[in-house]
This record gives C-alpha cells, sequence and structure tokens, in this order.
C-alpha cells in the first residue's frame, strides 16, 4: 500500500509521466537481471551486511568498506524518511475516522516506539507480524484494482498507460523510473538474514525471485487499474490534486465504506512495517561492520534472549527519534522533505551499491576462475559451478544499466525533487553518498595500516578466513591485498 497509494500517485504527479505501470515493470526486470548474479553470491557468503560482503570479494576491502558506509547511509535514510509518511497519513486517518486531532509528529513518535521494541525481538517474531500486514494489503490492493478496472472512465477500459511509448519518449522517464525503483528498495533484504536462515542458498533464492515477481505485477496492476479509472487523460491531473486518497477515492462509490477505512489503516500499517523491515536491515548492517572490527565492537552486540542485533537496533532508533524531532522543531513538511525527498534518496543509494556489486559479482567471478586454473582442489566457494551468462554476462548488463539510470537521473534530479535546476539541493543530497563512500574508503586505508587484523577480516563475517579468496592471490602487491 506505501508504494501504490503513495508511491504511484506521487510518480504521476512529480514526472506527469502516464506510463508508470510500465516502469514497474521495467524495473522488476532490470533487478531479475541484477539478481541472477547477486543471489549466487549470497548462497556462497552468508552475511548480514550483504554489499559489503559480495562487494569485497570482488572488488577489494577498501571499496567494501566504502559501500558499506553508503550502504548505512542508505537504508537508514529510507527508514527515517518512512516517519515522514506514516506520521501525517496516521494523523489524517485517525482525525477522519475517530475524530483525534494531533500534529504529525506524535503519531510518528508512536510508530518510532512500536519500531524500537520489535527492532530488538527475534527475526521470526518480526516476520509473523510482517506477513499478517502484508497479506491484508495485497487483499484490500487487488480488491480496489479489480473495481476499478470494471468501473472505467468513460466505461471503456483503456491500456495506454501500458504502452512502453508512454515511458521511454517522456523527458522524466529516468526520474520515473529511480522513483518506481524506491518501491522495491528492500528486495534484495533477503540477503541480509541469509545467517539466520536454516538454508539459506534455498530460501534466499526463492523468496527473493518469488517476492520480484509478486511484487512487480502487483505495482503494475494496481496503477494500470487507477489510470483505468480515472482515465489516462484525467489520471496525472487527479493524482496531483488528491494525492494518496486517489486510489481510494476512485473505489469509494463502488464498496462498503469498511473496505476504504481498512485500505487507509493499512496504508498507515504498510509505512509501519516497511519502517520495521528497514529498521532491521540497518541494524544488521551495524552489526555486520561491529563484529569485524570496522566500527567499535558496541555495534555488534546482540541481545542474549533474542540474539537480534540490539547495538545497530538502539543506533537506528536513536537516529530515527533525533530527526522526527528535528523536523516537528523546525516545521518542515514532512510529506515533502522527509517521507518523499529522503526515500527516493534513498532508493538512488541502493541504486549505486547494485550496479558496484554487480560490477564486484563479475569480478569475483572473473578472479575465482583464474584461481581456481593455479590452485587444486577448489574450495568451499568453488563447490557449485556458475555459468558465464550467470557469473559475468548478467552482472555486467546489469551495472550498466544502472549506471545508465543514475546518471540520467542526476541530470534530472532537480524533477524528481521539485525544485528549480539551479537549486543546489539537487546536487548537496546526491553528494551524502560521495562523502560516505569516500570517508568508508579512507577508513579502511586507515584500518589496513593502524589494525591490519581487522582489516584483513573485512567482509569475512561468521566465517572463518581461510577461504580462497579471489582478491588476495595476488603477490605482486607484496602482501597489501586491498
Amino acid at each position: 500500500m506505501t508504494v501504490i497509494a503513495g508511491g504511484a500517485t506521487t510518480q504521476w504527479a512529480v514526472t506527469g509521466v502516464l506510463g508508470i505501470p510500465v516502469a514497474y515493470l521495467a524495473v522488476a526486470v532490470v533487478l531479475a537481471v541484477f539478481f541472477v548474479g547477486f543471489l549466487d553470491m549470497s548462497r556462497r557468503i552468508p552475511n548480514a551486511g550483504a554489499f559489503y560482503a559480495y562487494i569485497r570479494q570482488g572488488l577489494g576491502r577498501h571499496l567494501a568498506v566504502g559501500g558499506a558506509f553508503i550502504a548505512v547511509v542508505a537504508y537508514g535514510a529510507m527508514q527515517v524518511g518512512l516517519y515522514g509518511g506514516a506520521g501525517p497519513v496516521a494523523a489524517t486517518f485517525f482525525d477522519v475516522e475517530f475524530g483525534w486531532s494531533a500534529p504529525w509528529w506524535v503519531f510518528a513518535l508512536i510508530c518510532w516506539a512500536v519500531i524500537a521494541v520489535m527492532g530488538v525481538l527475534r527475526v521470526d517474531v518480526n516476520g509473523a507480524v510482517l506477513a499478517v500486514l502484508l497479506a491484508g494489503e495485497i487483499l484490500i490492493a487487488a480488491v480496489l484494482a479489480a473495481v476499478q478496472v470494471t468501473h472505467p472512465a468513460d466505461g471503456v477500459i483503456t491500456y495506454d498507460a501500458l504502452h512502453l511509448a508512454t515511458l521511454v519518449t517522456s523527458g522524466s522517464f529516468a526520474v520515473a523510473f529511480v522513483v518506481g525503483y524506491t518501491g522495491f528498495v528492500g528486495v534484495e533484504g533477503a540477503a541480509v538474514f541469509a545467517e539466520e536462515t536454516k538454508d539459506p542458498r534455498r530460501t534466499v533464492r526463492n523468496a527473493t525471485f518469488i517476492a520480484l515477481g509478486l511484487i512487480g505485477v502487483l505495482y503494475a496492476f494496481c496503477s494500470w487499474a487507477m489510470s483505468v479509472a480515472a482515465g489516462p487523460q484525467h489520471i496525472v491531473g487527479r493524482a496531483t490534486a488528491e494525492g494518496s486518497e486517489l486510489i481510494f477515492s476512485l473505489a469509494a462509490a463502488f464498496v462498503p465504506a469498511v473496505v476504504i477505512t481498512a485500505g487507509r489503516l493499512l496504508f498507515v500499517t504498510s509505512l509501519l512495517a516497511a519502517g520495521l523491515a528497514f529498521h532491521n536491515a540497518f541494524a544488521r548492517y551495524i552489526f555486520a561492520l561491529g563484529r569485524e572490527g570496522v566500527i567499535p565492537a558496541v555495534f555488534a552486540k546482540v541481545s542474549p534472549r533474542t540474539n537480534a542485533p540490539i547495538g545497530g537496533s538502539i543506533t537506528q532508533s536513536v537516529i530515527g527519534l533525533v530527526c522526527i524531532g528535528l523536523y516537528a522543531i523546525a516545521g518542515w513538511d514532512p510529506m515533502t522533505h522527509l517521507f518523499y525527498w529522503i526515500t527516493c534518496l534513498a532508493g538512488l543509494g541502493v541504486l549505486i551499491l547494485m550496479a558496484v556489486t554487480s560490477v564486484s559479482v563479475a569480478a569475483f567471478h572473473l578472479a575465482r576462475w583464474r584461481t581456481r586454473r593455479r590452485t587444486q582442489p577448489a574450495d568451499a566457494m568453488d563447490d557449485e559451478p556458475v555459468s558465464v551468462v550467470q557469473g559475468i554476462i548478467a552482472p555486467m548488463i546489469a551495472s550498466a544499466l544502472m549506471a545508465w539510470i543514475f546518471v540520467e537521473t542526476l541530470q534530472t534530479f532537480h524533477v524528481l525533487l521539485g525544485v528549480d535546476a539551479a537549486d543546489p539541493v539537487r546536487w548537496l543530497l546526491p553528494a551524502a553518498f560521495l562523502a560516505a563512500g569516500a570517508i568508508g574508503v579512507v577508513w579502511a586505508e586507515v584500518l589496513r595500516r593502524s589494525r591490519p587484523a581487522v582489516y584483513a577480516r573485512i567482509g569475512l563475517g561468521s566465517s572463518v578466513p581461510t577461504r580462497i579468496d579471489p582478491v588476495t592471490p595476488l603477490p605482486a602487491t607484496g602482501g597489501d591485498p586491498r
């Protein structure tokens, strides 16, 4: 519901692009290509810091730490940004339904408290809660979409929004893509929990592709249904005027009021559930870095009762509380400047990570094959051969596509933010990832010089450092593997 009710309508309003349903399908296709190589790495290297560990294996420790810092900023930003949506949406819901009027930040703090508590509970408890909420969201979204398709504008079902030309010929194609991509951020998260599953190879692969296919079709179908009910010539205008209420107003005349109320409630809980998911992802990245000594070991602390990474969880809870307080005191618009800006920025950060990781996957397999020719027998990482398509071609195609989308997005980032082309904020926000990556690379060099034992463990996670490392068998470096 977060993406369908909030994301799709925002895309139409900001970009003016009719083909938003096609954008969701295009994102799903690009991610499917990406996951071909990514999931091969996840079965070989189960690590709570997935991107971080994979980049280390292919591109070295320096870039791995840089990538880890980008991941921390991206996932942390995504989680905090969701408070900017949850607070106002919850405030509106309770005001309309029950007459309870309170500032947005009151409800944001309630969401924050729930997530802070859930963040230190067991993964299976969180998973049960998320599964129940997700099932409700899918049911309501499907019902609303079915109603909208069967009650088209002017009595005619149109397919204009599904035409590829409505997307690729628009000047805001890259912006539409990256905003749509933001709705998929988190589908890669199964790899983050690989260490906490009984069969990471099968579980992570199945969970990822099932989730990708399901949400890709659901996003495309539900957004297309809205365009049918509103009419392709009116959908952008109505999305601009009605925002997240559009999905409900298009069906309100044809379903019982309780369905609309349930949909609005699930919109609130979907923001809460998304916040919890990204809170957990952030906590596990912090845990992975703390466990290896890249950052202070206090961040690797786990609960003796639930085994949840409470060091990272508490860290993100503090960051979230500070951000909610800052926006409340400053009087900044939470929906625009926290929810929309920051979550889209986070999506851009994860796009960077995926592009770099794809290059790393290809580099890893190239180095592994060279090592295998020189070293027999192959070690545990080589127990399942990978094809050239899976190990090299697919990752390079994914990285090229993502790099192109990133460059195009930067050129039109002011459109995404809704600011003037000369506004420095269009460069300052993306520069946060450049700064995070640079700091990570510099910090890795500091570790190499001052704490070589810690440097050697970077990206190894819970495994012992005895596996063949395709980064290290380069004797020309003089024993200084980077």
